[in-house]
């Protein structure tokens, strides 16, 4: 009896070691494969990272810095501009009109973000002719660097990096991540990357792919500028809680490439990887801005005239969430951020 008890035993003790070693060995290739996912995924972003690094030249800091900022320590703000150089309305990326400017400001200490839509059509002051004219015309006046300066003019705040979009990047993005959920204000009949009206949407929240998610984002035909910005600061909300989701993290390659060709930045390899910590926490709390002006057609020409009072405000804004001392701005207290962040509003309009 002891005999065919213990062979029993010893069935059964080899079946369950037969099924931990197997255990084991699934658990020991599954860290492999995704060591060697992470891997090239580092490998794919360091390439993607290198082709789409361009130095501006004369730049080493903004004249606003007293020195140049570390992301994975300070307090940020990034500038992304929104660049149309299609071929089929005669643009080039050196001389193209800024389609969208978007400034989002990053604090380390709360964990959140500010973003301002800045309308194309602000008439402002542009330090590269002396003159005022349309924000739209700084990139064409004279590139990334024009545009940064004037917008650092504006408001009175550091950009302390800038990130350069084309159409492209912004579809091949959305499609990479198998799309965006938006809301769609009205019924929508637009042209889409190729001029071609094949854009139909329709009112209320939408699964939409790139094509569409960049009509919605530069309609502006059936309200205005103000309206088309809260949109675009919707849609780049969406675009950054999907990417922030555990379910993007096997479409990064096919991100990676998309921005990889169609985007130039002044961050390094390494500073991109320290905005990384912006998002291993979860999706950080978004809160937009908007600038408050009024239409101005005296000239015959249309132009977009801001309140000065709304300016000053926002101006206020950024640079209590930067951590700026208001008398110098040079950075200060990294963990400043008095404005409104106990607030949990998602937008906020500054009159």
């Amino acid at each position: 009896m002891k005999n065919k008890a213990t062979k029993k035993y010893k069935k059964r003790s080899s079946k369950a070691s037969l099924i931990i070693k197997v255990s084991l060995l699934l658990i020991a290739s599954l860290a492999i494969c995704a060591t060697a996912y992470g891997v090239y995924l580092a490998k794919q972003v360091e390439h993607a990272a290198d082709s789409a690094h361009e130095k501006l030249e004369g730049r080493e800091v903004s004249a606003l810095r007293e020195t140049k900022v570390e992301p994975i320590h300070d307090n940020v703000s990034i500038l992304f501009v929104g660049v149309d150089d299609s071929d089929n309305r005669g643009q080039g990326s050196d001389h193209s009109r800024s389609d969208a400017l978007v400034l989002a400001t990053l604090n380390n200490k709360t964990h959140t973000i500010k973003m301002l839509s800045i309308p194309r059509d602000s008439y402002v002051y542009i330090p590269k002719v002396g003159y005022k004219d349309k924000i739209t015309h700084a990139h064409a006046m004279g590139g990334t660097l024009t545009t940064i300066k004037t917008v650092e003019t504006l408001l009175d705040i550091p950009i302390d990096y800038y990130v350069r979009m084309n159409f492209n990047a912004f579809i091949d993005v959305v499609d990479a991540l198998g799309g965006i959920e938006a809301e769609v204000p009205y019924a929508l009949h637009e042209l889409d990357e190729f001029d071609k009206f094949t854009i139909n949407l329709k009112p209320g929240m939408q699964h939409l792919n790139g094509s569409e998610a960049l009509a919605l984002a530069r309609t502006r035909k059936q309200d205005s500028d103000i309206e088309r910005g809260k949109r675009q600061q919707e849609i780049l909300s969406a675009i950054i809680t999907k990417v922030a989701s555990a379910s993007s993290i096997t479409k990064y390659d096919d991100v990676i490439k998309a921005l990889g060709n169609n985007m130039k930045t002044d961050m390094t390899f390494d500073e991109m990887k320290s905005f990384l910590s912006y998002l291993s926490g979860g999706v950080p709390r978004i809160d937009t801005l908007t600038l408050d002006g009024s239409d101005d057609m005296s000239t015959g020409i249309y132009y977009y005239q801001l309140n000065q009072a709304s300016v000053n405000e926002v101006s206020e804004t950024l640079k209590n969430h930067l951590g700026l001392d208001k008398n110098s701005s040079s950075l200060t207290n990294n963990d400043s951020d008095t404005d409104s962040d106990s607030d949990s509003s998602e937008e906020t309009s500054v009159n």
